[in-house]
């Protein structure tokens, strides 16, 4: 089945009230008002998925106020841009930035490969709203990574957001798995008609206050203990303010198709954008359901859902170890969960059923490896996978994921290698599927130093414009750049963002096509991809000549 998303012409009526021009390709700006920015003789790819146009940009203040040709007279600075490309800047649609850009809010990880915004709140888990069940526990945690929240619901996020002033922009979706945790905690039941009363509000709260819609995380509890009549409940709210529901759907591996199908109907009985996070089919004996997967969100879009994926350029994923324990034995606080642990007969069972779930996804023991721990006591650990780690103790490796999950009070970060290359490829060639990292904001020094993360957070995007686009042709440059900016604007209801065009913000990236590529490894993940020359934020120069200049011009935005 062929399925293609309507694309906007390049050369477009600017709106009036915006007082911005485009100017003919060879038409010269002969009386103008003074630019602040010029960038001049670089290849314009405008973020729709045309070919690639010469053409000089103007920036006035924090917009775009010109497209054609322009004079270096004409621009208080000037940016040369000859032989590169320029592009709207990357909207990463799929983070976890909240609230990690507190800590780290000249955003580094993400602003030297391209990225100008970041969606978070993803996979049911947001930084806001702070209220109710477990709030201290959770904010221990993020004191542990440099990190005060002081806000309670999503306006004094946000608010806290521009004080600290970020070197990107934030997008905010509020997590369905939040809402619940605040109402009643992690409990594997139905809520009462009074607590699903109070759970809606709270969604209508901070979707009122700028949250751009709701995810859900159907694999992690509470999402897992959530029936699906109560997802459409919430994402009816959501549709009727023209929000995006973003869903880890309950099932990547066996029951893929099962989820995918749910979520698809979540967005048919709501009337809501649905939008499916990390699409992969994860293990080696469901690669096979991944062509199907694809055709599933295909049939969805035909039949009047307007369904999207997003993938990452990678055959691994990256998440919490707790994941892969049973539902049951992770149901309330962490204390339940240590408590089972402890317990022998919840041990035991625990390890019989961590050791099923493992050789189905990711496969073997061998293809965890930790990227990250809570003590000091097992930092050597960072690096080795579950086979090494058990080696090293002397035990089987179901026995060395439980002691590790106690000693470590469950907080385990791991990496899964788990997917296969030729799904990697069918998925980002998808023309349903654009580009999220599903990484977070981030830079090598503190507490993120300590870890070994998932090479994302600092390559991928680079890494589909180097090996993807240009290595391997798996996609052309326009369609790549679009995949990255003006398809994630659109579904995550971003109007002024993810083209150039006279009006849009001035989020632009300058990059060398020829030579683009990311670095970061899973070996060595803190390192910047190459070729991203310069990176303007809200009209200001966040990266020059390949460098962060420091600035932070990044803005909360708020769902209008």
């Amino acid at each position: 089945m062929s399925v293609s998303l309507p694309r906007r012409r390049f050369l477009g009526r600017s709106s009036a009230a915006l007082a911005g021009f485009i100017l003919g390709p060879r038409a010269r700006l002969e009386a103008a008002p003074t630019f602040d920015i010029v960038l001049r003789g670089g290849t314009v790819l405008d973020g729709t998925g045309g070919p690639g146009l010469r053409a000089d940009v103007g920036v006035v203040g924090d917009a775009i106020a010109a497209l054609g040709e322009i004079s270096a007279e004409q621009g208080r600075r000037v940016i040369d841009a000859a032989g590169l490309h320029v592009s709207p800047g990357f909207i990463d649609i799929h983070t976890h930035s909240d609230p990690d850009v507190l800590a780290y809010p000249t955003a580094d990880s993400r602003v030297r490969q391209g990225v100008t915004t970041e969606l978070a709140g993803n996979c049911g888990s947001s930084a806001a709203p702070l209220a109710g069940e477990g709030v201290e526990e959770r904010k221990e945690d993020w004191r542990r990574e440099g990190v005060e929240a002081d806000w309670t619901d999503v306006a004094s996020y946000l608010g806290q957001l521009e004080r600290t002033g970020l070197s990107l922009n934030q997008a905010l979706l509020v997590g369905q798995g939040t809402l619940r945790d605040n109402a009643v905690g992690s409990v594997d039941r139905l809520l009462s008609a009074d607590e699903m009363a109070a759970v809606s509000r709270a969604l209508e709260e901070g979707l009122d206050q700028g949250a751009f819609g709701l995810s859900t995380g159907l694999e992690y509890v509470p999402g897992r203990y959530t029936p699906t009549a109560e997802i459409v409940a919430l994402t009816r709210i959501v549709a009727r303010r023209g929000g995006l529901y973003a869903t880890h759907i309950r099932n990547e591996e066996s029951q893929v198709l099962e989820a995918v199908a749910e979520a698809i109907e979540i967005g048919r009985s709501a009337g809501a954008r649905v939008q499916i996070s990390h699409l992969k089919a994860a293990g080696e004996v469901n690669w096979p359901k991944q062509r199907a997967a694809l055709d599933l969100i295909e049939a969805g879009r035909g039949g009047g859902v307007e369904v999207l994926a997003d993938a990452y350029p990678y055959t691994a994923y990256s998440t919490d170890l707790l994941i892969l324990m049973p539902g049951w034995a992770r149901e309330g606080a962490t204390a339940a969960v240590l408590a089972r642990l402890r317990d022998p007969a919840g041990r035991a069972r625990i390890r019989r059923e961590v050791e099923a779930s493992v050789a189905e996804d990711p496969g073997g023991w061998d293809r965890i490896v930790i990227t990250s721990v809570k003590t000091s006591a097992n930092q050597a650990l960072v690096g080795r996978n579950m086979t090494e780690i058990a080696e090293g103790w002397s035990v089987d490796p179901a026995e060395a994921y439980t002691r590790l999950m106690e000693e470590e009070s469950t907080s385990v970060g791991f990496v899964g290698h788990a997917m296969s290359p030729a799904n990697v490829d069918r998925v980002l060639a998808h023309p349903l599927v654009m580009i999220g990292s599903d990484g977070s904001s981030m830079a090598p020094t503190g507490r993120a130093a300590e870890t070994r993360p998932h090479p994302r957070s600092y390559g991928a995007f680079a890494r589909v414009l180097g090996v993807y686009a240009r290595e391997r042709g798996l996609l052309d440059l326009p369609t790549a750049v679009r995949k990255m900016t003006s398809m994630p604007a659109d579904q995550i209801g971003l109007t002024d963002r993810g083209r150039i065009a006279p009006g849009k913000k001035a989020d632009l990236v300058v990059f060398d096509a020829a030579t683009v590529a990311d670095t970061a490894t899973f070996e060595n993940p803190h390192r910047y991809p190459v070729g991203i020359a310069h990176v303007l934020v809200n009209g200001v120069s966040v990266v020059q000549d390949g460098a962060h200049t420091g600035a932070r011009p990044g803005r909360a935005l708020r769902k209008s």
